[in-house]
Parts: structure tokens; C-alpha cells; sequence
């Protein structure tokens, strides 16, 4: 690493917000030197609750993310936001501002918010997100809040960052929450009904306890990190009564929160469930499960990347992807073929390297 990047982690680990902001920078854009930056930020991280909030589009996600910053610092506590937006299709960049949308925290430095462009990634994290996370965590962020785009079911890859996932409906949307049968329940360790002062939310709670009953019943794909849902009011279980574990078993109800983020109303109630599942997490051990699950597929994104660009110099070497293509098409050859040939110099170096360190 070189002198200017030590100074730049020097200055991220004393707390200066603006190095912060560069080290991200330098993440996002895959600068020189960004991997190594990376790799001794890992030394400082694993305090932050990092907490992921997704949900269709419309549900109020950017609005209760306000409410949830505003209401930790109320608490003494500091929040980093990452707000996944839409990639630009001229230059690949997030569409949207970074504090457009946190108005309740504008000019609080302990909130930092941070927009970053989705990259066409499915589930709309890229690998740069996970680092910046690492970024936020290293800098003593106590929370670490990440937004999603929103995309439906491809929202499931945010499980592999976030400690909780929370998953907001919108009340009256029959059609999301069936959406939501064809995998993100999965995922939820949360559910809130944002904008339960609208007509229909009885009703959504309700298509939500439903689809728990029937998870924990095994007749949804089976229990996963769901147990049996207990009882509670209509407007949701409580952390106390969605907890349970043990040395034999642990098990986690999801439980359904009502929120109005405009006026606050039922966000203590989230910030609490929240709570009660990274507790749950600490106590079961699945947090540290959950952590080596996340390393494990950092490392297969990691290689997936470079090979990627192995290859392409590779292809490139070969004539070029499209020159290929012409040959498959002019009838000289088929993709198996120069797939085979692309790879071979590849395989013959891993095997050196194998048969090296027998």
C-alpha cells in the first residue's frame, strides 16, 4: 500500500469523515490500490449492525430509513447509510443525490449517507457495497443502514451483507405480498407494514402472518431460520414473545411491525425487533455463522471477478470476442470449441501450480 493510502486509512480509523468519503470513492471506482485499502480495513470491523432494508418500490423504504437514522441519534448512536440506487445508463453512477432523501438528518455528520449505483448487479448490491460497508464498519459506525433499489426478488443477494434484513410492504398491495411467496420471505427477519394509516393494512398483516404459519409449517419450502409464529396484537408480534432459542435449537419468528414513517409512528417498535434479532443472533451463534457464510461467498465473488478478467485477456489474445463470434458464425467453429481452447492455459497453470505443491 502505498504512502498516500496508509495516510487514508490513518485518517478513516481517527474518525475523519472526509477520508471516509474518499476511501468509498476509491471502492466504488476501483482505483489503484483500492484491494489492498480493503484488505486492512477487515482487521477493524465486526462491531457495526449493519441492517438491510428492501421492499418494492413505493413502499416508504427511504422515508422509515430518515426515521430510523433520526431516531439512533436521538439514542446517542452514530449511522452510516448506503442508499443502492439505479445505475445511470450514460455513466454507470447512482441517479440520486446522497442526502436528497435523508432530510430530517441533513448536517448531522455523525449520519453519513452515501448513494451508490447498483451496476446492473443482480440483487442490486455490487461487490463494492459489501467493501463499503467495511468502510463504514472500520470507522466505528455503530449502525450501518443499507437501502435497496428495490427490485423485487433479486433483493435476496442483500442477505449475504446484512446482519437483519427487513422487508416493507405497502398496505392493501395483495399482489407484493404474493410476490413475496415466491422467495423473500426467506429472507425477512422483519416485516413492516409502512404506511399502515392507509385502508388495507389490517388485511396485509394478516396475508403476512398467514405466510409465516405456513413457512413454519413447512408447507412454504420449510421452517429455515423461521419457528413456529407466536400470538400477538394485529400490530405485530413483540420481541419478547418472537424469540426463542436454545443448545438444541434455535429459531426465529418474524415478526410484522405497522409503521408510519412520516410521523414516526411504530419506529421505536422496528428499532426494537431489530434489536431483538441481532440479540437473538449473538445468543443462537448464527451471527457467526451468518459471518462465515458471507466471507465464504465474498471469496467466490472475489475469484469469479478475477478469473472474469483472466479470461477476457485471454479472449483478447485470441482475436477478440468478436472476431470469435464471426468464426462461429461463418461456420469455422462452435463456442464449446473456443471455451475449451480460452480455458486450456488456465487449467495448465493450476495444474503446475498443483502438481508444484504436492
Amino acid at each position: 500500500m502505498n504512502a498516500d493510502d496508509e495516510t487514508l486509512l490513518t485518517e478513516l480509523l481517527e474518525g475523519k469523515h472526509r477520508a471516509l468519503a474518499r476511501v468509498i470513492s476509491k471502492i466504488e471506482n476501483r482505483s489503484p490500490g483500492y484491494r489492498d485499502l480493503v484488505s486492512e480495513l477487515y482487521a477493524h470491523t465486526g462491531e457495526a449492525e449493519v441492517i438491510g432494508i428492501t421492499g418494492s418500490p413505493g413502499a416508504g423504504k427511504s422515508t422509515l430509513v430518515d426515521k430510523l437514522a433520526e431516531t439512533y441519534r436521538e439514542r446517542g448512536e452514530t449511522v452510516g447509510v448506503i442508499a443502492i440506487d439505479p445505475s445511470s445508463p450514460f455513466t454507470g453512477g447512482a441517479v440520486l443525490g446522497d442526502r436528497i432523501r435523508m432530510a430530517s438528518t441533513v448536517g448531522d455528520m455523525d449520519v453519513f449517507v452515501r448513494s451508490m449505483s447498483a451496476r446492473g448487479t443482480l440483487g442490486g448490491l455490487s461487490t463494492a457495497t459489501a467493501d463499503a460497508v467495511k468502510a463504514m464498519d472500520a470507522f466505528g459506525k455503530d449502525k450501518i443502514i443499507i437501502e435497496t433499489v428495490g427490485a423485487g426478488q433479486n433483493e435476496i443477494d442483500i442477505v449475504r451483507t446484512a446482519d437483519t434484513v427487513a422487508v416493507l410492504v405497502p398496505p392493501g398491495s395483495g399482489d407484493d405480498v404474493q410476490t413475496l411467496k415466491a422467495g423473500i420471505l426467506e429472507i425477512a427477519d422483519v416485516f413492516a407494514v409502512n404506511k399502515a394509516d392507509r385502508p388495507g393494512s389490517d388485511r396485509t398483516v394478516q396475508e403476512l402472518r398467514e405466510m409465516i404459519e405456513l413457512d413454519s409449517g413447512g408447507g412454504f419450502g420449510g421452517g429455515g431460520h423461521h419457528g413456529p409464529d407466536t400470538e400477538g396484537d394485529q400490530h405485530g408480534a413483540t420481541a419478547a414473545t418472537t424469540q426463542e432459542s436454545s443448545e438444541d435449537a434455535a429459531e426465529w419468528t418474524t415478526p410484522i411491525v405497522e409503521t408510519v414513517a412520516t410521523d414516526g409512528t411504530g419506529v421505536e417498535t422496528f428499532i426494537d425487533e431489530l434489536a431483538a434479532h441481532r440479540e437473538f443472533l449473538v445468543d443462537s451463534g448464527t451471527r457467526t455463522e451468518k459471518a462465515r457464510q458471507r466471507y465464504a461467498e465474498e471469496i467466490r465473488t472475489l475469484l469469479r471477478e478475477d478469473v472474469h478478467a483472466m479470461l477476457e485477456d485471454e479472449l483478447e489474445d485470441a482475436g477478440g470476442i468478436d472476431e470469435l463470434a464471426a468464426a462461429v458464425a461463418a461456420g469455422e467453429t462452435d463456442p464449446y470449441t473456443i471455451a475449451d481452447d480460452v480455458l486450456a492455459p488456465v487449467e495448465d497453470c493450476l495444474e503446475d501450480v498443483d502438481t508444484r505443491t504436492r
